[in-house]
């Protein structure tokens, strides 16, 4: 499989300060392979701390790995010449949660859309320039007249959320990573952002590496979904196997977290033992303080990934009569369709 980008054993690891030993473990031995050739959409799903916006930190290149490496096709992102950083940056473009941040206040959208076209030169003249923003608005839902030449202040948060993605897709990127794209968005907004995205892999061919808490819209809009906690992977696979299915108590810990519209099911069923902020060892299993079938070895080590399907694998040793998963690499779980 070509890899467009990939994770490799990649590890975050923060210090408390110059004077402090303390550390924190953003993210712990992330191995994951975007594929070149057969776009799809990989949501990374987990509650707040988890390690999802630092995980799409490092896959933008934005910050660099305490440990293992972050490779665009093969090369180190670090270690990148600077006409291969310019072709990195094209091909790799973001989606970020505040819809309102990313755009400077003094500014028309004609400008944000812009400069873009100008750095990579993607135009040769104004006339094909504002072909290009007409087409790429068209294609997020947006109707051009009503956007050009308007101020962000002007326009709605859903509006400014999907000339974000257009941006984006002016430079037909490889890959779109999307960091919480829908959360500061009104719910009736959501569906039409959403939608949009579906079809930047489906008319475009664009890969989207898709970060959420919202197991309700990773399930609808993914191929595939990596669940972590506190850096760490607990089940990841094919999106309808996990979210249907769950395997790891703390999977299940998150669908049972999602309310259903059905009076007789009840809410937050699953037991949760430890109080918020009670970690319990940092050698064992990050979840095993709030785990309903701790066992000793659960805090004396972290479980491996193993493999219970051809497209699911969990970390925990509820399942250790499973082989492990080879590398630890959950992409080999993946099947694109």
């Amino acid at each position: 499989m070509a890899s467009l980008l990939e994770l490799r054993n990649v590890s975050k690891i923060y210090s408390q300060g110059l004077l402090s030993r303390e550390q924190t473990i953003a993210l712990d031995n992330m191995s994951l392979v975007i594929d070149d050739t057969t776009p799809s959409i990989i949501a990374v799903a987990g509650e707040s701390g988890s390690g999802k916006t630092t995980m799409s930190l490092l896959a933008l290149g934005f910050i660099e790995p305490t440990h293992g490496e972050v490779l665009y096709k093969g090369r180190n992102v670090a270690k990148l010449s600077r006409e291969e950083h310019l072709q990195f940056r094209r091909e790799v473009q973001a989606v970020f949660q505040d819809p309102f941040a990313v755009f400077n206040p003094f500014y028309t959208i004609d400008h944000l859309l812009t400069v873009p076209i100008d750095k990579f030169k993607l135009a040769r003249s104004k006339k094909e320039a504002r072909q290009m923003m007409e087409e790429s608005l068209s294609a997020v839902g947006l109707r051009p007249e009503e956007i050009l030449g308007r101020f962000p202040h002007q326009l709605s948060g859903g509006q400014r959320q999907r000339i974000s993605v257009a941006r984006a897709l002016l430079l037909k990127p490889k890959l779109l990573v999307a960091d919480e794209p829908v959360s500061m968005v009104d719910a009736s907004l959501r569906a039409t952002i959403l939608e949009s995205l579906q079809k930047l892999k489906k008319d475009y061919g664009i890969s989207i590496l898709y970060i959420t808490h919202d197991l309700t819209t990773a399930y609808h809009i993914s191929d595939q979904i990596v669940v972590l906690y506190r850096g760490a992977i607990m089940e990841a696979g094919d999106v309808e196997t996990v979210i249907k299915s769950p395997k790891h108590p703390y999977t299940r810990l998150l669908i049972d977290s999602i309310p259903w519209p059905d009076i007789n099911l009840r809410w937050g069923s699953s037991d949760i033992q430890a109080k918020e902020g009670d970690f319990g060892s940092a050698k064992g299993c990050r979840f095993a303080a709030r785990c309903p079938f701790v066992m000793e070895r659960c805090r004396e080590s972290q479980p491996p990934l193993f493999k219970l399907e051809p497209t699911r694998a969990a970390s925990c040793f509820l399942y250790d009569e499973f082989p492990r998963l080879e590398n630890e690499n959950v992409s080999s779980l993946f099947v694109y369709k």
